[in-house]
């Protein structure tokens, strides 16, 4: 349950201000989009006239191309194959000769049938296929966000999809998921799309998790995906082998890639971006406050209002609203927070840079009708906050 708005002894009211509302979804309810339409619609209310500019954010999971097409990009759309192998569109975004590709939007969990999980037998290949379209425009620089995937294959299908070939002993290609790795023979990537080696491609994320082992891409998130404790056996157990084999093809650098942070990220598509098409990794938020123009829009801001769904612990670790709030506060303007539910104490919200914070459970105790009213509840947050911060 909520904390309660948190109140700090040295607010100020903002005269004149302009606004900046950088704010990530309210996950289940609410867009990023959505978010800053109805805080610009609160604000409104309780100040006619204020100046406000959106610019939704995200992190790298899913979302991310939604927060891409607000900041400007065009969006893309290409059929590829889902998670468990049926045909699904995904969409991508591009401006100039910078690509935005979110992983969730080819091998999400939103894509499973039915919502039926495949822990096993998920596959990345459509991620894959998503990349090669942002090739086949042009695509120079190419963001990756890696949040809410559905699988534990190592990369393996998106690098099969980008012209890997991964093999058993009989010489046909592995089977999709991770368990199907635990056949695994050979591994030649020199067939891989040529036109990676031209590109800056940058692994967008918010975990450090390394592939394999307790802290590994199948212990901390194959029960997210529906692996149980014989699944999370087995997918570690493949993962390993999959690095071993594709150590004899490469060389060591690929244990050493296995162990960096971010290697786990999407159930080890951070360890095949690493090895395989020369990503390097960024934190996500950093990584998508740069693409949408961000520290620009700042520039012309005297209040930053950002948010989540839930601002908790994890908020502190890597998510959007902190990663705002830090980049604000780097530049002398103060932030404040709205969210669904609030965690977090004042001095935790201090330290992130975080003046005060509102939640819907401030307004609405029934967690239910925040999740279905959330944006007529945030509208009246807004006003709140208005009239608590802008004269």
């Amino acid at each position: 349950m909520s904390k309660g708005t948190q109140r700090v002894a040295d607010t100020r009211r903002t005269a004149h201000a302009r606004v900046l509302i950088a704010a990530d979804k309210f996950k289940g309810s609410l867009t990023a989009v959505e978010v800053a339409e109805h805080v610009a619609a609160g604000l409104d209310r309780a100040r006619p006239g204020t100046a406000v500019e959106a610019l939704p954010v995200a992190d790298g999971g899913d979302g991310t191309v939604a927060a891409a097409v607000a900041a400007g990009f065009t969006r893309h759309t290409r059929e590829v194959t889902g998670p468990t192998g049926g045909r699904v569109t995904a969409a991508w975004a591009l401006r100039d000769s910078t690509a935005v590709v979110e992983l969730a939007e080819a091998s999400g969990l939103q894509h499973l049938p039915d919502g039926v999980l495949a822990p096993l037998t998920a596959t990345t290949r459509g991620c894959g296929e998503l990349i090669a379209a942002a090739l086949d425009a042009g695509a120079r620089t190419l963001v990756l966000g890696v949040g809410g995937s559905a699988t534990t294959d190592g990369g393996a299908g998106m690098l099969s999809a980008l012209g890997a070939r991964l093999l058993t002993a009989d010489g046909t290609p592995v089977g999709p998921g991770g368990a199907a790795l635990a056949d695994l023979a050979r591994a030649d990537l020199s067939g891989l799309d040529p036109r990676l080696s031209g590109i800056d491609l940058v692994l967008a994320g918010d975990v450090d998790n390394p592939l394999t082992g307790p802290k590994g891409a199948a212990a901390v998130y194959g029960p997210q995906k529906g692996a149980d404790e014989d699944d999370v056996r087995t997918l570690d157990a493949a993962l390993t082998h999959y690095v071993r084999v594709l150590a004899d093809s490469l060389g060591g650098r690929v244990a050493d890639a296995a162990e960096a942070p971010g290697a786990g990220a999407a159930g080890g598509v951070g360890f095949a971006a690493l090895v395989g098409l020369g990503a390097r990794f960024r934190p996500g938020i950093e990584v998508m406050l740069e693409v949408l123009g961000f520290a620009a829009a700042l520039d012309r801001a005297d209040l930053v209002i950002t948010g989540e769904g839930s601002l908790d612990a994890q908020t502190l670790h890597g998510k959007a609203p902190a990663g705002v709030a830090a980049a604000a506060r780097a530049r002398g303007v103060d932030t404040v927070a709205v969210c669904g539910r609030l965690a977090l104490g004042t001095d935790a919200l201090r330290q992130a840079g975080i003046r005060r914070a509102y939640a819907l459970l401030d307004i609405e105790p029934d967690p239910e009708r925040c999740f279905s009213e959330a944006g007529p509840l945030l509208e009246r947050l807004a006003e709140r906050l208005a009239e608590d911060f802008l004269t």
